[in-house]
């Protein structure tokens, strides 16, 4: 119901819904002859095909208009009793969120003892524990591999989770609190204040922290706009900071490209990329066994 971008549209449908309810009903009464109406001749259509088969004009049997006018009752009552006419929400109060709400109610009750034994333990032991480590594949499989990947390698502006480059810290507190909270990775964009040029000098300087071919003569002028702009956040060295989810340059792990027209576009119009929090998708039991077996992935 929160659907609606006006109650224009609430009205519209319970509108639309009644009247072929309606309509159904008036055009079963214009067919009165299941009204034990007398009909002495039926009627010829005047339509013949091979010469001897005749369509003829019968009239609509009782009981498939007495099934009919059931179904219609029936719809009225539906409506009544659940959600169909726009914001209308039905005495039951029933809606498929409260439904999905319970039944993950009820099947985390069922399956709270498989997860009691790894309540006292802590990430790096139920990382080592065979058991867990199947349940956290599953975990990672249902929840996290469509953006990470099956492998947990990651892909263009997805982190890969088996190496030891982590932005917001790889300790397992750091990672429970990633999965837990989600993340807001954004790296503003520097259009306003950096031209083309300079921003292709800034791309070769951080292209020689990691030790890609460079261009030594835009070197300097790069660290220049370097030390101005992007120092504050990734840090003299390019090392990044966790705090801020600044990634490191000085390595060789790119989430975007390292080639200077990529890095020139990052500079210049910026990025933006953000992890959902499970919170409000997993138990904390599970987040826990999830961020075990991540964390074990480039821990091994």
């Amino acid at each position: 119901m929160s659907d609606f971008i006006s109650g224009f549209w609430g009205y519209y449908i319970a509108v639309i819904s009644l009247g072929g309810i309606v309509w159904c009903v008036y055009l079963l009464f214009s067919q009165r002859a299941w009204l034990k109406r007398n009909v002495e001749v039926v009627e010829d259509t005047g339509h013949v095909w091979d010469g001897d088969l005749s369509e003829l004009n019968n009239p609509v049997p009782r009981w498939w208009t007495v099934m009919y006018l059931a179904l219609c009752i029936f719809a009225l009552g539906y409506l009544v009793l659940y959600p169909g006419l726009g914001r209308y929400e039905g005495t039951l109060g029933f809606t498929s969120g409260k439904q999905l709400q319970q039944e993950q109610e009820a099947l985390n009750a069922r399956i709270k003892p498989l997860y009691e034994r790894f309540s006292a333990m802590s990430i790096p032991d139920i990382a080592r524990d065979e058991g867990a480590r199947e349940i956290g594949q599953r975990l990672f499989l249902n929840n996290c591999a469509q953006c990470h990947g099956s492998d947990a390698k990651g892909g263009r502006s997805f982190p890969n989770l088996t190496d030891k480059d982590w932005m917001w810290g790889g300790e397992p507190d750091q990672i429970l609190e990633t999965i837990t909270k989600g993340r807001h990775g954004m790296m503003p964009a520097w259009s306003a204040s950096i031209k083309p040029d300079e921003a292709a000098n800034i791309a070769q300087y951080v292209r020689s922290l990691s030790g890609l071919a460079h261009d030594p003569l835009r070197v300097v002028p790069g660290k220049r706009g370097f030390d101005t702009f992007c120092v504050a956040c990734h840090g003299a060295e390019g090392k990044g900071n966790p705090l801020l989810g600044a990634p490191n340059l000085a390595d060789n792990i790119w989430l975007y490209g390292s080639s200077e027209a990529t890095i020139v576009d990052t500079i210049l119009n910026g990025r933006d990329n953000q992890m959902p929090g499970q919170e409000h998708i997993l138990t904390p039991e599970q987040i826990k066994l999830l961020a075990a077996w991540v964390w074990g992935q480039s821990n091994e």
